[in-house]
Parts: structure tokens; C-alpha cells; sequence
């Protein structure tokens, strides 16, 4: 019988171990800095997002992105800065659909009408405190990490 209990440790240990890695690979956990999504989410939530690709992304999804190479090079964190390299942004425009000209007004400078395949315009909730697609233009698909499952609720 000794046997017997090994293998129950061991099977529930290997299915631990494929559990642990299958949510690694298909989920995000992430923790708010910043007030640039405010006041959907406040500076101390955390969020799980479950990364998908561009084309499950729709208009109003709140998304994390890694950060354009702009704010990473040699600056301050922003307020909208989520930790090392993310943000927590609204998608606001995905391939296909017109180019937000009226709410991104770097874009007017493009000679596209809609935005291309392979780009995303993400913006906050909270205009004042966000750095988005208003400074650095389009998104590209290959920075897109998840799409948020829910806000966890606050602790503390």
C-alpha cells in the first residue's frame, strides 16, 4: 500500500505543476500604480487579465499593454505606469474600425482612415493621468498582454 500513496503524491503534484503552468501561460496578474484608469480601478487593486490575441480585443475592453520603448528609455515612470514596463488602458480603437482622430490628435498627422491590422489606440479613464496612444500614437499587437477578466476587490 506505501506505493499506493506515492502515486496519489505524485499525480497530485504533477497536476498541480500542469495547472500552475497553464495558468502562467494564459493569465496575468497585475497590480495597479497610478491613477490613470480612475475610476475604474484605483491605485493598490489588482487585476487578472487572460491574454488573448488582438483580434478577441474589442472596443472598451480595458487591456494591459507593455509599455511603448518611449517611456521605458531612460524616463520617469508615469502616473499610468503599472510596475516594470506595463499600463492598464481602455482599447479604444482595433484594426478595422475609424481612426479616433477627435480624441487622438498625434493620428491626424497618419494617412490612414482606419486603424491598421496589427495596431491598437488605447487611452485611460482618466485623461489628466494617462499616458497613452494621445503621446505615443498606436499600440502594436506584439505589446498586448491580456484583456482584464475582473477587478479584484481592494484589501486593506
Amino acid at each position: 500500500m506505501p506505493t499506493f500513496g506515492w502515486l496519489v503524491v505524485a499525480g497530485v503534484l504533477a497536476s498541480a505543476t500542469v495547472g500552475l503552468l497553464w495558468a502562467r501561460r494564459h493569465l496575468l496578474l497585475v497590480s495597479v500604480v497610478g491613477r490613470s484608469m480612475e475610476p475604474t480601478l484605483r491605485p493598490g487593486d489588482r487585476v487578472l487579465a487572460r491574454r488573448v490575441p488582438l483580434a478577441r480585443v474589442r472596443p472598451g475592453d480595458v487591456v494591459v499593454v507593455a509599455a511603448p520603448a518611449a517611456m521605458t528609455a531612460g524616463r520617469q515612470a508615469e502616473p499610468g505606469d503599472t510596475g516594470p514596463g506595463l499600463l492598464i488602458k481602455r482599447a479604444y480603437a482595433v484594426p478595422g474600425e475609424p481612426v479616433p482622430v477627435d480624441r487622438v490628435p498625434l493620428l491626424r498627422q497618419r494617412p490612414e482612415r482606419l486603424v491598421p491590422s496589427g495596431q491598437l489606440v488605447v487611452l485611460g479613464d482618466n485623461p489628466p493621468f494617462s499616458y497613452d496612444s494621445r503621446e505615443c500614437g498606436y499600440i502594436p499587437e506584439s505589446d498586448l498582454l491580456g484583456v482584464l477578466v475582473r477587478p479584484r476587490p481592494r484589501t486593506g
